[in-house]
């Protein structure tokens, strides 16, 4: 059993007030957006739809010092986000509809497993990695841009 898990809004929630100039202060910027698929807000786990704005920004995914594997890497928030409220065994369409790819960590936050897939398998796929005792944490890319979408933990 897995839940996929949204980044938290209250630390993002202080931008969505600044004007673009602070923001660009930061390394962040406010983005329409004006298309469909193409801003997935880490914190609501949806799509942003056209005509609302995202911030644009660094954030560490793997901010563990002790670990190689520490990262971090651009993701949109959506200025209209609420927080995620994770179901088991449920895989967010916005995960769903996307090539992904999965980086699987142990308790120390070494990758001991990784794979490329379509969004439809990653329930089947997080089931066999959860089987694994070993399996801490799993977190999860768009296979073809790279950035961190979210992370699934065990139930």
């Amino acid at each position: 059993m897995f839940r996929i898990v949204g980044l938290p809004l209250a630390p993002f929630a202080p931008l969505f007030a600044l004007p673009d100039q602070a923001l660009a202060d930061r390394g962040a910027r406010r983005v329409p957006v004006t298309r469909v698929g193409v801003a997935p807000c880490r914190v609501s786990l949806a799509d942003a739809r056209p005509g609302q704005s995202v911030i644009l920004l660094n954030y560490p995914h793997l901010d563990d010092p002790a670990s190689p594997f520490r990262a971090s890497g651009p993701i949109y928030v959506s200025e209209s986000a609420r927080d995620h409220a994770p179901d088991v065994d449920h895989v967010p369409a916005m995960l769903a509809t996307r090539l992904l790819s999965a980086r699987v960590y142990d308790g120390s936050n070494m990758m001991i497993d990784a794979d490329v897939m379509e969004g439809e398998t990653l329930a089947g796929r997080l089931a066999n990695w959860f089987a694994d005792p070993e399996v801490r944490h799993v977190h999860l890319h768009a296979a073809r841009r790279g950035c961190y979408l979210a992370r699934a933990e065990r139930d």
